[in-house]
C-alpha cells in the first residue's frame, strides 16, 4: 500500500504524509474511516513511530485527518482535504507566477498557456 522511497531526497514522513493524501483522494481511505494506528503502520513500513506521529500532524494540519483523543486518527470529509489541495495547488500556482513575471513573461502568454492547459485538461 505504501512504499518509502530511500532514493527520494524528502524527509520519510514527508513521503507517507503524500501517499497517504493520496489513498485518501482516490478512495481507497474513505472520509471518517479509521487510520492505522501509529504503531502498526511504523512496524509495516519498518520506520520509527515518530515518523508517522510527524506524518498523521503534517496530515491534520493540512485537514486530510481528524484526531480522537484515545481513539485515533481519522479521515476527514471530502470537501476539507479538496480544500487542502486546492490550497497547495494555488500556493504553487502563485509561486509559478512570480517567477514568470520575474522572467518578463507577459500576462498575455500567461493566459494563453493557462487556456491551452485548460482545455487539455
Amino acid at each position: 500500500m505504501i512504499t518509502i522511497d530511500y532514493t527520494d531526497r524528502r524527509p520519510l514522513y514527508e513521503q507517507i504524509a503524500d501517499k497517504l493524501a493520496k489513498l485518501m483522494l482516490s478512495g481507497v481511505f474513505p472520509p471518517n474511516e479509521k487510520l492505522p494506528s501509529v504503531r502498526s503502520l511504523a512496524t509495516e513500513l519498518s520506520v520509527n513511530p515518530n515518523t508517522i506521529s510527524r506524518a498523521y500532524s503534517e496530515l491534520e494540519r493540512e485537514g486530510y485527518i481528524y484526531s480522537v483523543v484515545g481513539r485515533g486518527s481519522f479521515v476527514s470529509g471530502t470537501d476539507a482535504i479538496i480544500d487542502g489541495e486546492k490550497a497547495k495547488l494555488t500556493e504553487q500556482i502563485q509561486e509559478e507566477i512570480k517567477k514568470a513575471v520575474s522572467l518578463g513573461i507577459l500576462r498575455e502568454e500567461l493566459e494563453k498557456i493557462l487556456d491551452e492547459e485548460y482545455k487539455e485538461g
